[in-house]
């Protein structure tokens, strides 16, 4: 796994619950002329209220910055990202020659998701000069310098100094379904709903929200997933809005009203 004549980078994000925090691990590996591998550690502070894919982004985000800032780079032609996120390792293509072009909306018209740490690393790589390359190792596997990743990682977010990367507003959700991508077909429908989390995606200029089905005679009662708007909804209140018809890019394209009155808590439909 290890590749001479190259900058070596191994990176690992880590997302602890209970509160939500998250961490990132970073271990810089080359050959020296002695033949031997020479191995360096980097410890980061994590982030509050961070998600996994986001701390698999900002690691290579800060793996390549730090190689910079080390002038690591300037010694080798080729720099080898090693990291056990397949979000990462599949879709760096994309972020760096479709993405852009599509104004950062997957092939279905859906907002891609931290587009900013994507737009980020692609600068970042570029800042390089150098090529870049990114490989893919199972997590938890036995080599030995993925596992110190893994272990700074796990580290770096018992520590979480730095602010979230992203502000989400969070409601507790009174459903009792978890959330399920795609459980709520997109049909043209009107509805109401609750809104449980609200988060701005800068880059596209539209909001992203978790929401629950609070409409008594929808089939979709009480079901939890995903949506976006133009407009923003507020964590915690209820609208009557009506949906697009397109369940690969669910989309509100009018709020009607916003419900004041509080309605019980939605019974899965039997």
């Amino acid at each position: 796994m290890v590749t001479e004549n190259a900058l070596n980078i191994f990176t690992d994000g880590s997302s602890l619950r209970s509160p939500r925090r998250g961490g990132i691990g970073v271990v810089f590996v080359t050959i020296g002329q002695d033949g031997e591998e020479h191995v360096q550690e980097v410890q980061f502070t994590g982030y509050a209220g961070a998600t996994n894919n986001q701390m698999e982004l900002q690691a290579c985000i800060a793996a390549l910055e730090g190689a910079i800032r080390l002038h690591l780079v300037e010694a080798v032609q080729k720099i080898i990202v090693t990291t056990d996120s397949l979000y990462v390792s599949e879709n760096i293509r994309r972020a760096m020659f479709q993405w852009p072009k599509s104004r950062w909306q997957n092939s279905s018209g859906r907002p891609v998701l931290n587009a900013d740490l994507w737009k980020r690393l692609v600068a970042t790589i570029r800042k390089t000069s150098r090529r870049v390359d990114f490989r893919w190792v199972k997590g938890h596997s036995k080599n030995v310098h993925n596992k110190a990743a893994d272990r700074l990682a796990r580290q770096s977010a018992r520590v979480p100094f730095h602010k979230p990367l992203s502000l989400v507003h969070v409601r507790r959700k009174v459903s009792p379904q978890s959330v399920d991508l795609g459980s709520v077909r997109m049909e043209g429908q009107r509805l109401t709903i609750r809104v449980i989390t609200t988060e701005h995606l800068g880059v596209q200029h539209v909001w992203k929200c978790k929401y629950e089905v609070l409409s008594n005679s929808s089939d979709y009662r009480a079901c939890v997933d995903v949506i976006f708007s133009d407009t923003l909804l507020k964590a915690g209140h209820t609208y009557y809005v009506q949906v697009n018809s397109d369940t690969r890019n669910p989309r509100i394209l009018k709020v009607f009203r916003e419900i004041t009155k509080k309605m019980p808590a939605p019974a899965p439909p039997k």
